[in-house]
């Protein structure tokens, strides 16, 4: 039986932005520790540190058709319950590393167990953005975001107290723990099947019909994709990038670049707030301006925050003026990035014609090269010539997702 039937449907949304809430929060602890395990490793090279931060996205990538599958063979309500307590279970391994080759090992896995939830929350998402008939994904992403801030100020907190990061990811692991027993009873089945959907009959057909031919995953998987999953997947291989080149550096880039001590050490936290902040506000800004008008500025967002970092952020001698002029940097990036994986997902649910866990599965399959390529790229690009350059031209690619958005019909959609 479908939960929406006994639970009302509100709590159902506040279960699911729960998990999303505890997502976040385990990647914003791995991401705020980054600079410890790169001291405590050794790794004094900023490609060779790419490369062992690039096992996550290989992870992640590996992981595509297999989390694509098992959500569609298992379903979403079952696979958002192993994946959230893999994810955890992964941190508290990583924290426990002891070498380096275990730490690779560690972050393929952390990886791997990151793809899953990508798919089986946003599976469920788009479930309950269904039940509402209306779009509210962003919310989801905002309390990700949520999540990402919280885990960002923990960590932030733990270096000032000089809490390792073993102790630090312990606590995590019991406070998603304590998120996923509380909120699996709210978890949806095969919503779309009853549902009533916008655009088809009382029951859903469509969907209904899709769900049943889910299991053929992989069938679907390899064959030649719709060309608003292509589109779509670019504009999302651009943001990952970004995302990557903040999650993973932006620590890394205000020790190493800024030069300030940890007491001021906020670029992630920073970014962080704001990404949250735009998500919340990402339906408001859906209603003044539509979702082609949305994407457009947060591409220019993210191509002026980067370019204000690297520019002007070393202009001026004092460290005061160096901080201000980063953050705010890392705010425009975090305020652009934080609208454009929801709206993709939104637009994903909105047209695609494919099956929703496949069709996010080959959004993914397309986006995630921008995860494997950011490791590499940017550690390359600062051990050739300097993290600001490779931060520049990062802030290119916000250009190129304007272009992309106001050229292609997959963005043009009734509001």
């Amino acid at each position: 039986m479908n939960n929406q039937f006994t639970h009302p449907k509100e709590r159902i949304r506040f279960a699911i932005l729960t998990f999303f809430f505890a997502q976040g929060l385990c990647m914003a602890s791995w991401a705020s520790r980054i600079p410890d395990f790169k001291d405590i490793f050794a790794a004094n090279y900023a490609f060779y540190w790419g490369l062992i931060l690039f096992m996550i996205p290989v992870g992640k990538f590996v992981a595509i058709p297999l989390a694509g599958y098992l959500v569609s063979k298992l379903g979403s309500r079952s696979m958002v319950q192993v994946s959230i307590i893999g994810y955890a279970s992964a941190l508290l391994c990583v924290g426990l590393a002891h070498e380096v080759y275990l730490l690779g090992f560690l972050l393929f896995c952390f990886g791997v167990f990151w793809n899953l939830c990508d798919i089986s929350f946003n599976t469920q998402g788009i479930e309950v953005e269904r039940l509402y008939g209306k779009t509210i994904m962003a919310t989801f992403h905002g309390g990700w975001s949520l999540g990402a801030c919280a885990g960002a100020l923990i960590g932030f907190v733990m270096i000032l107290t000089g809490v390792s990061p073993v102790w630090h990811y312990a606590l995590i692991f019991l406070i998603i723990l304590i998120i996923a027993l509380s909120g699996r009873k709210y978890l949806q089945d095969s919503m779309s099947q009853e549902v009533e959907v916008p655009g088809t009959d009382k029951t859903g057909t469509d969907k209904e019909e899709a769900t049943r031919k889910a299991p053929n995953g992989f069938r679907l998987l390899f064959q030649k994709p719709e060309m608003l999953l292509l589109q779509l997947g670019l504009v999302g291989l651009f943001a990952l990038i970004v995302e990557s080149a903040m999650f993973d550096w932006s620590a890394v880039y205000f020790e190493s670049v800024v030069h300030v001590p940890k007491s001021l050490q906020i670029g992630f936290l920073v970014f962080m707030v704001m990404m949250a902040t735009g998500r919340f506000l990402t339906n408001y800004a859906y209603q003044l301006w539509g979702k082609k008008r949305v994407l457009q500025l947060a591409g220019s967002f993210i191509c002026i925050g980067f370019f204000v970092s690297a520019l002007l952020g070393g202009v001026f001698e004092s460290m005061a003026m160096k901080v201000i002029i980063n953050s705010l940097g890392f705010m425009l990036v975090g305020l652009g990035i934080s609208c454009i994986v929801p709206t993709l997902y939104s637009f994903v649910g909105a047209k695609s014609k494919t099956p929703v866990s496949i069709a996010l599965t080959i959004l993914s399959s397309i986006s995630f090269i921008g995860s494997l390529i950011a490791p590499l790229l940017i550690g390359a690009i600062s051990q050739a010539f300097d993290i600001r350059v490779a931060y520049m031209i990062i802030g290119i690619l916000g250009g190129c997702i304007v272009f992309i958005v106001s050229f292609t019909k997959a963005f043009e959609i009734k509001q």
